[in-house]
């Protein structure tokens, strides 16, 4: 099954939902980043997320990015993914092992820690839209149903899954974002949180063969589901050597005339896709000009 993201709606337009599977993506996201289990469990989670975010944008140049900084042993996450549903993320601390939790799963809240999670919208507006929350469990999801309630004030539910083989393959990764529309009555809202709370986890859900249609189906199962869109998803970096080139050049020329007098070329490595970009003296001096 390829990765594909659908989008839907329920209860006579009360509730907007996505759902998406994305084992591929986040399986390119290891083997890029040469991740750990946990690791690829907390970025996975993070690419799966946004690639649903960026599923929900209305402009071809639009953009999200979503970031994390916290106290815990991976450090840091970073996730950008355009309305095309093309994401791409890299973690500071790709290698970090842990021990499982209580549960004998992977332990993905404390390898993130608490912090903040920023997200940071780029609508072709004169100024970005940035919206910071604090980071509450550290799983990922939690995070991000708070980040929603709090800072876009849309009462959501989020789930996200990786489930990891034996050889540190991903077997399964995906997630749903399931949100109430502002005129929702109590009746809808009360089903919806009842049917939330009593639902399998999302790996569950793949591991039982279920599509994204069949996850908004099974969850939302007290409702009339609509599905609207499905949308591929994939990871994928839009790096070039000219875009590393003109990131070189806005340095500045000091730092261009230091590089001249070291001698030496200069690699420039992009942390999405870990490609390096080598440029030769001769390059750099062109670059002066």
């Amino acid at each position: 099954m390829n990765d594909y993201i659908v989008r839907a709606m329920a209860a006579n337009q009360q509730i907007r939902a996505f759902a998406a599977t994305t084992r591929d993506l986040v399986e390119e996201a290891r083997k890029i980043h040469g991740t750990s289990p946990v690791a690829t469990a907390a970025l996975g989670r993070m690419l799966t997320a946004g690639s649903m975010m960026g599923a929900g944008l209305k402009n071809t140049n639009d953009l999200i990015t979503l970031q994390t900084k916290t106290d815990g042993p991976i450090s840091g996450i970073t996730v950008t993914v355009d309305s095309s549903a093309n994401v791409k993320g890299y973690i500071v601390n790709p290698t970090f092992v842990n021990a499982p939790n209580y549960l004998g799963k992977l332990d993905v809240g404390a390898a993130v820690g608490y912090g903040t999670l920023r997200v940071i919208k780029d609508l072709g507006l004169k100024e970005p839209y940035v919206g910071e929350t604090d980071i509450i469990t550290g799983e990922i999801a939690e995070d991000l149903t708070y980040y929603f309630a709090k800072s876009e004030q849309i009462p959501t539910a989020v789930g996200l899954g990786v489930l990891m083989n034996k050889e540190n393959t991903v077997r399964q990764a995906g997630g749903f974002i399931i949100q109430l529309m502002p005129f929702a009555d109590e009746e809808v809202i009360d089903k919806l949180e009842e049917r939330i709370n009593s639902i399998r986890s999302v790996t569950d859900m793949l591991e039982d063969g279920l599509t994204p249609e069949g996850i908004l189906e099974y969850i939302l199962e007290p409702f009339d589901v609509e599905f609207t869109d499905k949308v591929p998803t994939a990871y994928k970096c839009n790096c070039s050597r000219e875009r590393v080139s003109k990131a070189l050049i806005s340095i500045g020329r000091k730092e261009l005339e230091s590089i001249v007098n070291d001698g030496e070329p200069v690699t420039l490595n992009c942390h999405f896709c870990n490609t390096d970009y080598t440029f030769t003296i001769d390059e750099v001096k062109e670059f002066l000009k």
